[in-house]
């Protein structure tokens, strides 16, 4: 039986290793619907190589080119918002990968949902911003929603059948591997440039998971997305420096013992078992034994990055403050990879965001778009009014 995967975000990272991975799997797995932003050059290589049935680009200009180039295609291209939704909801789609990046993804993720589609999640905005709405909604199936981070994929292959919240579980350890600025204190990170921080370690990633790595924020918003995928409280949920990026986070079981995924850092082998669930095949990623390496783990430095308290906060806080740190995040990241800022900025931009936010629980969808649009309105302000390019 052949299955059939709608890709969101097929122009990007995730979304470029996915194609990998389906092309790798064979004839049992098949392209059925491609979307991305504006890069229609990329998409229309993507087009001519897997077939899909629907194209679909954010930028409508971008896709009425794109239609035009491939006319003889037989593929259907759509442009705009609606285009990313009919791409989320394709009726031949058995799968749909949503690795968009940021706030974008959450409509396409709740319009999937409700359709009753398997979603292989690699957008954990949607969760950070919309996790309460979705559970109010009953759309929090652990059946259906399929973790890509690494991180999640391994506590999801560690809990193996075991229900997320059973009383067995003592607590889930999240590994980080500290990013660029591992050990840096305040007066070194006030120095740090984008070019530095888009230079991660261990990992290859876009750019605004890179610097959120960097940060430490991107922990933070997997601690939001590991509460609400596996149904956890907070105090179950720990996050500790691996520099090795080995382990890629483990599960305590209340007796103490503890299970850990181990592999090499590739997001092709969290990708490929999102696809090939409930099965597993062979990978191509190089295969190792970490023989002779000694494996560390170190708390988090709170204090030089401030960032996972940001997110430990929002949680806590909950209602509509995940979306307010989430949005005013993508704002602080995007003027400091445009150079406008500088990176002890970011955290600083994010708290006072969230300072003045005034929280509504239990909200609607348009209430978390509302608390999105502002808190990018405000941190844009903060950013022009306050700082500019003395901080």
């Amino acid at each position: 039986m052949v299955k059939k995967i709608a890709i969101l975000g097929s122009t990007g990272s995730i979304g470029r290793q996915t194609l990998e991975v389906i092309e790798s799997l064979g004839e049992q797995y098949k392209v059925v619907a491609l979307a991305a932003g504006r890069n229609e050059n990329l998409l229309g290589d993507q087009i001519r190589r897997f077939k899909p049935e629907l194209a679909a680009l954010s930028d409508e200009n971008a896709a009425a080119r794109l239609a035009d180039k491939n006319r003889n295609s037989g593929c259907t291209f759509m442009g705009g918002a609606k285009g990313q939704l009919c791409a989320a909801v394709w009726p031949e789609a058995d799968l749909v990968v949503m690795a968009q990046v940021g706030f974008s993804g959450f409509e396409s993720l709740v319009a999937a949902l409700k359709e009753g589609k398997t979603i292989a999640l690699a957008n954990k905005e949607s969760l950070v911003i919309g996790g309460d709405i979705l559970k109010r909604l009953g759309l929090l199936d652990r059946e259906r929603i399929l973790p890509v981070d690494s991180e999640h994929s391994a506590i999801w292959q560690c809990l193996g059948m075991e229900p997320a919240n059973s009383v067995k579980i003592a607590r889930v350890l999240l590994t980080a591997s500290g990013g660029p600025f591992f050990g840096w204190k305040e007066e070194e990170l006030e120095q740090v440039t984008p070019e530095q921080a888009l230079h991660h370690p261990n990992w290859q990633m876009g750019n605004k998971i890179t610097i959120d790595s960097a940060t430490m924020m991107n922990k933070g918003l997997e601690v939001i997305e590991a509460r609400w995928l596996f149904d956890l409280s907070l105090d179950q949920i720990e996050v500790v420096i691996h520099r090795q990026s080995i382990v890629h986070s483990m599960v305590e079981y209340i007796d103490g013992s503890i299970i850990a995924q181990m592999s090499t850092a590739d997001m092709r082998l969290p990708i490929q078992h999102a696809l090939t669930y409930p099965e597993r095949k062979k990978s191509r990623v190089e295969k190792f034994i970490p023989f002779g390496k000694t494996l560390n783990f170190y708390r988090p430095d709170r204090k030089n990055f401030p960032c996972l308290d940001l997110a430990y906060r929002a949680i806590i806080s909950g209602g509509t403050m995940p979306a307010a740190l989430n949005g005013a995040n993508e704002v602080a990241v995007a003027e400091f990879t445009g150079g406008r800022i500088k990176f002890t900025a970011i955290p600083k931009v994010i708290k006072q965001v969230m300072d003045e936010h005034e929280v509504k629980q239990d909200p609607g969808i348009d209430d978390v778009i509302n608390a999105d649009s502002c808190s990018r309105r405000r941190a844009a302000e903060i950013i022009d009014e306050q700082m500019g390019r003395m901080i």
